[in-house]
């Protein structure tokens, strides 16, 4: 069973049929969505109601003479990966899965820290027209678009969100992650990775949401589509293949064929630099700016890497929006919201892998919203009102890397 990503199709699923499942003998099954394509029914982001369509269609599939009913699995990509998910924490007796650059906590995913995504959510709100969302939904987007009411937020999260549960399932998985991925980063799938108890395998590539490339078209598809295949060997057709030991697997950047692979989590360094300094930022357009050099190197960031900011006089400033680049190429950002007129900021910037080559030059960039870095950093743009303030004094940059490089 095949589950597409938001705002797509089930044709959207034609090629991965056809070039690596029909060729290794199997069927596949493809609809569109709660509230996609020429589905009817009112979208609900992988709410219960989709989970009872996933039910409901393998029950279908089942009833098929030419169908095994022990011998089902699933491959859903973003959405469809949500998809996939909770359907089976949800009991559908999938015999693997395979879920595809998608989250495992649907809250910090798209509100880290309690801080909106909000030009990405905006950006996502748009794929489905809002007369076919279901009312929870509906009822959800201003709070999430605001970070206000995060009750409502968190509440529609959790009903959407597998983390929970993924203790108790036994379903062999193989994820597959993209290194640089704004929406789902590394840790989603980290977190399921830490989790599991069954089968578990885990691919960090190259593909994945903006910045990374669309799983159809990043160089190393046909080694993580390959890995999908095999795995399905593995657990359908009961192949002795190997593909069945539990690692992390890296695949290079820039892909040169080759992937490096862990049997425990990756070993990560973190290299601390403090940025000294005091500057007051007005306003939607004001922004602090320090720069920094990581000593040794070339580094490989990976693992949640933090920006601990000393601030005070805060007035009407309820927000702190942090992006690390190289250059004019984003690393990784994130944001925190804040409750008082001083103290001490910590941002958990998301899980981002980027070769950093020795000697490069990185900019921090804080402000209220991503647009400091970039005009066409569109990850967080609800900005503080127009006379709103607050007062930078010095800051700790903690950037997590791999122990050793691995991509040239």
């Amino acid at each position: 069973m095949l589950f597409h990503g938001l705002g797509g199709k089930h044709q959207d699923l034609e090629p991965l049929a056809t070039q690596f499942l029909a060729p290794a003998g199997y069927a596949t099954l493809e609809c569109d969505a709660r509230g996609h394509g020429a589905s009817e029914g009112l979208f609900g982001l992988d709410g219960p109601r989709d989970v009872q369509d996933t039910r409901e269609l393998f029950a279908w599939l089942t009833a098929r003479a030419d169908i095994s009913d022990t011998a089902i699995g699933a491959l859903g990509i973003s959405l469809g990966g949500g998809a996939v998910w909770n359907a089976a924490t949800g009991g559908v007796p999938f015999k693997a899965i395979v879920p595809v650059i998608t989250w495992t906590n649907l809250a910090t995913a798209l509100a880290p820290q309690g801080l909106s995504k909000s030009g990405l959510v905006s950006l996502l709100a748009a794929l489905v027209p809002e007369s076919r969302w279901d009312s929870e939904l509906a009822a959800a987007k201003s709070s999430l678009v605001t970070s206000t009411n995060m009750a409502t937020v968190n509440t529609l999260a959790a009903s959407r969100s597998p983390i929970s549960k993924l203790s108790s399932l036994q379903t062999p998985t193989l994820m597959i992650q993209g290194r640089r991925d704004f929406l789902f980063d590394i840790d989603q799938a980290l977190a399921a990775y830490k989790a599991l108890k069954g089968p578990k395998r885990l691919y960090v590539g190259d593909l994945g949401h903006a910045p990374g490339s669309s799983p159809a078209t990043a160089p190393d598809a046909a080694t993580y589509w390959g890995e999908a295949v095999k795995w399905f060997d593995r657990f359908l057709k009961g192949t002795a293949n190997g593909i069945d030991k539990s690692v992390v697997e890296l695949g290079h950047d820039p892909y040169d064929a080759k992937t490096t692979t862990y049997t425990a989590l990756p070993a990560t360094k973190v290299s601390s630099v403090t940025l000294p300094g005091s500057m007051t930022m007005a306003g939607a357009t004001g922004k602090v700016v320090r720069g920094a050099r990581l000593t040794g190197g070339p580094h490989e960031t990976f693992g949640v890497t933090t920006v601990v900011v000393r601030y005070s006089d805060a007035k009407s400033w309820d927000r702190l929006v942090a992006v690390l680049a190289a250059g004019p190429t984003p690393i990784t950002a994130g944001g925190v919201k804040l409750n008082a007129a001083a103290g001490t900021a910590t941002i958990k910037l998301m899980n981002q892998a980027l070769r950093v080559p020795s000697g490069t030059k990185l900019t921090l960039y804080l402000a209220s919203t991503s647009l400091a870095q970039s005009p066409a950093n569109a990850l967080y743009l609800a900005a503080v009102a127009p006379e709103a303030q607050i007062t930078i004094g010095r800051v700790t940059l903690k950037v997590s890397n791999l122990t050793k490089a691995v991509s040239r």
